[in-house]
């Protein structure tokens, strides 16, 4: 343990001491993770253990963070002169205790990411996102890079992707990660990004269908639709026709579309019970947004019921999923109003 002893901790419990090939590594926000060099793989637990630790406290005094130009958080000892990639907070660790979940229900309001994906081993799984660069598009992103898998984050806003990637590469400098442009405003951007993941020769095990709008104002895109149906439904649907093909070779493979409760408000049938096909794409003078947001929900839900009943059989499963309400994300920030609702309600809200 040479690291150890260069940074002072020296360890003398044998059941911590890590077996070759093994690093012990914090997150930022203090978390502390193993990393596996010989099979390039993290986990949570402890190696020997099983054990999951957090850090206890700040820094010590004298010591600062930093972050290298690979992406590597290492530490600065000012007082000695001297740097370590060695957290010296290892050396106060608590063990994590987390209640046992009741047989009813695993998980609840309070869990993240990465407590779902605990003790899950993704390596060679890809998986796209779209809207991956904020809110729950990149955490989900994070969390499936830091358990191994390869994930494209598939953004509108090409510049916004590659600084997402950075910030998960600043989490861990081996994740597999890539930013692709999609614009799902645009049904030949759709086609040109599938066109492109495809040349890659990759299998795709997860696509997630995250990337949404909410409260904007009426407008056609350059397909002639309206742009809150396009951009949550009928972008995603043509995604996934264009790249059904390799979800079933990749299988076993899933869709995962995230959707909202909002979708028991409204209806897509007229008075005599049949499709309306003018509700999903409305004209300027009976657009309401959040009705178009709520009709553009129930579609994403209806056609992953039907997504599912098709593909199951060729082992390709798809679920539509209600992310909790009043999540506090980015989504509201094309009306004011909206805004002004979530900021009052964020202190009710799940965080980021």
């Amino acid at each position: 343990m040479a690291a150890l002893k260069y940074a002072g901790l020296e360890d003398t419990d044998s059941e911590e001491e890590l077996p070759p090939g093994w690093e012990e590594r914090t997150t930022k926000d203090g978390w502390v993770y193993y990393a596996n060099h010989l099979e390039e793989k993290t986990q949570w637990e402890h190696p020997k253990s099983g054990k999951r630790k957090r850090v206890a406290g700040g820094l010590p005094y004298g010591w600062e963070q930093e972050t290298d130009e690979n992406g590597q958080v290492y530490f600065v000892d000012h007082i000695n002169k001297r740097t370590t990639y060695l957290d010296p907070r290892l050396a106060f660790t608590v063990e994590d205790n987390p209640v046992k979940p009741t047989t009813r229900q695993k998980y609840d309001g309070n869990s993240t990411a990465m407590e779902i994906l605990q003790g899950r081993d993704l390596s060679g799984k890809v998986v796209i996102i779209t809207g991956a660069n904020s809110g729950i598009g990149f955490e989900t992103a994070k969390s499936l890079a830091l358990h191994g898998a390869y994930v494209i984050l598939a953004c509108r806003n090409t510049s916004r992707g590659k600084d997402a990637v950075e910030r998960i590469l600043a989490e861990w400098h081996k994740a597999k990660v890539e930013a692709m442009t999609l614009d799902l405003a645009s049904l030949q951007s759709v086609q040109c990004f599938a066109e492109a993941f495809k040349s890659k020769n990759m299998p795709l095990h997860i696509l997630i269908c995250n990337a949404a709008v909410f409260g904007a104002p009426w407008c056609l895109t350059e397909d002639g639709l309206e742009s809150t149906f396009q951009v949550n439904h009928l972008g995603h649907f043509y995604l996934v026709q264009l790249l059904e093909d390799v979800l079933c070779r990749s299988s076993p493979a899933r869709v995962v579309v995230v959707s909202s409760e909002s979708h028991r408000f409204t209806d897509i049938r007229d008075s005599s019970g049949k499709l309306n096909f003018s509700l999903l794409s409305p004209s300027k003078k009976e657009y309401w947004a959040m009705l178009a947001y709520n009709r553009s929900k129930l579609c994403n839900i209806l056609f992953s019921n039907e997504l599912n009943r098709r593909l199951s059989s060729h082992g390709v499963t798809s679920n539509s999923v209600h992310p909790g309400n009043m999540m506090y994300s980015s989504i509201h920030r094309n009306w004011w109003v909206y805004t002004l609702l979530f900021t009052l309600a964020r202190p009710f809200t799940k965080s980021m």
